[in-house]
């Protein structure tokens, strides 16, 4: 299944999109994370259907990190 992962820096009001396959959102996030060299801060995964969000800390910006089914 393939993931669709947005980032924007918190201060930043751009958002950069990635799609991933991942066989659910935290394998997807985990792919993101490993592949951006970056550090996972939060993570909240809602009931099935619902978006999962994430921060992500990379160098020294903090990312808000929505993943959903693409």
């Amino acid at each position: 299944m393939q993931y669709t992962i947005e980032a924007r820096a918190l201060t930043s009001p751009s958002t950069l999109r990635t799609v991933i396959e991942a066989s659910d959102e935290t394998e997807a996030l985990s792919r993101y994370v490993s592949d951006s060299a970056a550090e996972l801060v939060s993570f909240t995964r809602p009931p099935r259907g619902a978006e999962s969000i994430a921060t992500v800390k990379k160098e020294d910006a903090v990312f808000l990190v929505r993943v959903y089914s693409a």
